[in-house]
Formats: C-alpha cells, sequence, structure tokens
C-alpha cells in the first residue's frame, strides 16, 4: 500500500463547555467557529483543497471510548478500505464498523495504548 496517512484530519479534545472553547479560540486566536468547531483549508502537495478540523467535545462525550484519553486525533488517508484490511492483517485492533457519509469514510482503529485514532477519507468538496 503507496500511502496510509496522508495528513492530520482533525484535533478532537473534550471540554468542560465546548461552546466557552469556541468563542475563547474565536476572540483570542482568530478560529472562524461554527457549531462543529473550526475548519482549517490548506493545499495537499497536489494542490488540491484539503481541510483540518478543530472540535472541542462535551466533557462527557462517549465519543472518544473506549479511549480513557481526553483526546483523539483523526488522521486523513488515501484509501481506507485498503487501509483496514492492512491493519487487520498486522493485528490491529479495528473499533467498530466503517461509516460512510458525503463528506467521506471513516474507520477506528486503537493504537499500542489503548488510544482511539479516527481514521478519514475525506471528499474535501462537500464542505464548499
Amino acid at each position: 500500500m503507496k500511502n496510509r496517512v496522508t495528513g492530520i484530519g482533525g484535533l478532537f479534545f473534550k471540554s468542560e463547555d465546548p461552546k466557552a472553547s469556541k468563542d475563547w479560540y474565536k476572540k483570542h486566536l482568530g478560529f472562524n467557529t461554527d457549531d462543529y468547531g473550526s475548519t482549517f483549508w490548506w493545499k495537499d502537495t497536489k494542490g488540491k483543497d484539503a481541510s483540518t478540523q478543530w472540535s472541542p467535545f462535551a466533557k462527557d462525550t462517549k465519543y472518544f471510548e473506549p479511549s480513557k484519553k481526553d483526546f483523539m486525533f483523526n488522521y486523513r488517508v488515501e484509501n481506507l478500505v485498503e487501509l483496514l484490511a492492512e491493519l487487520k492483517k498486522e493485528g490491529v485492533t479495528i473499533f467498530g464498523e466503517m461509516e460512510t457519509y458525503d463528506y467521506g469514510k471513516f474507520g477506528w482503529i486503537l493504537d499500542n495504548e489503548g488510544n482511539k485514532i479516527e481514521l478519514w477519507e475525506p471528499i474535501d468538496q462537500a464542505f464548499k
């Protein structure tokens, strides 16, 4: 498999008050926030539009489970189906079932310390 991870797709973290966090980052650091956080646009090495999502989650979110951490990384991948098959062969724990939306495919794995990692094969054009 040529490419596995192609970039950071998102930074997700638990917050005591996600709205206050979004407001603080908007006011003090200029984040362009919405209900989900903030999307940063950039160009990949081929000059195609790409994005990275920054999102505070509620302190009691279950989305990061089974990880005990207060954060989760989302990595952009080129071919999620192929990557999940390769990772399974390598003995990596796959968590849940792949999900497909109009903005991409998602899959989840656990790293060697039990941290949940979200893998995203994006369709960046869906955000335009």
